[in-house]
Parts: structure tokens; sequence; C-alpha cells
């Protein structure tokens, strides 16, 4: 599996913040939309990740508010990123190791979307289910030897 197919079910809408803009307008953008992160984009180029652990470390360091921070100083400036083709075992290895909760999904310089590891955990478990209920169909439907009883249901 990849990341593409994570991306065909999860859809394409983005959001995102330029690293200009104060960290208090991209929280409201955060809480109003319930989501944990959003893509710093700088001119069409990806430049950075906010999330959520980016903002409490910054609302912690300022005493308990935003203040008038502005996004460049707390994003994360060197987000791991992937590709639509690379595999979903690959982007867990990334994320596990970083622990990185969000990672942008980059075709070239374009941005294609973000996959969060909720997405990866979700896409993993829904292909241990299908692959797991057609293993038990076909052993359902596996032929019976000549000469052998039938099981009893």
């Amino acid at each position: 599996m990849k990341v593409v197919d994570i991306l065909r079910v999860k859809g394409g809408t983005l959001f995102t913040v330029t690293p200009d803009e104060p960290l208090r307008v991209a929280v409201e953008t955060m809480g109003g939309r319930d989501i944990g992160s959003l893509v710093v984009m700088d001119h069409g180029d990806l430049v950075g990740m906010l999330t959520f652990r980016e903002v409490i470390q910054a609302i912690v360091k300022n005493g308990g508010s935003v203040g008038t921070t502005q996004v460049r100083s707390v994003m994360d400036d060197h987000p791991l990123t992937c590709t639509p083709e690379t595999e979903i075992d690959e982007v867990r290895r990334m994320m596990l190791g970083r622990h990185a909760r969000y990672m942008p999904v980059l075709n070239g310089r374009t941005l294609m979307g973000v996959i969060s590891f909720y997405d990866v955990a979700k896409a993993v478990v829904d292909g241990q289910d299908f692959e797991n209920r057609m293993l038990k169909a076909y052993i359902r439907d596996w032929p019976v030897e000549e000469g052998a009883e039938e099981p009893k249901a």
C-alpha cells in the first residue's frame, strides 16, 4: 500500500498558513477546523509544519499565551515529507523514528496533502481486515480431498 492510496480515500482538503501570520490566527484556524496541523507555505513552497506540539511548546514558553508570536518562530522548519509513491511501511518507520504525527506529501515541489499517524494506522488496520476476510473466505471454500470427510458444522 502506498501514500497515494491514503490520499485517495482521505480527500484533498488542505489547510495552510504563512510563516508571517500571527500564531493566534493559526491556533484559531486549528481549533475552528478541529485539525492538529497546518502546512506552512511561503510563495507556493513548503517551508514548515505547525502542529499542536509546537503550539503548546510556544504557549508554555510564553507564560500561557501566544502573545505576538509569529508562526515562523515556532514551526518545524524541517518537517518529514514523503511522496505519493512512498510505501506505508516506510512512512510508519519515518513517523515513529521522529515521533511525527503529521507528514506533508510532496510530488516534486507540489503539496499533494498531509497524512497523519491516524491515517496510516487506519490504512494498515483496514488492509489487515480485508486480508483476513479474504483468507477466511478462501478457507471456507477450501476443496475437500477425495476420501476425506467434510467437517461438521
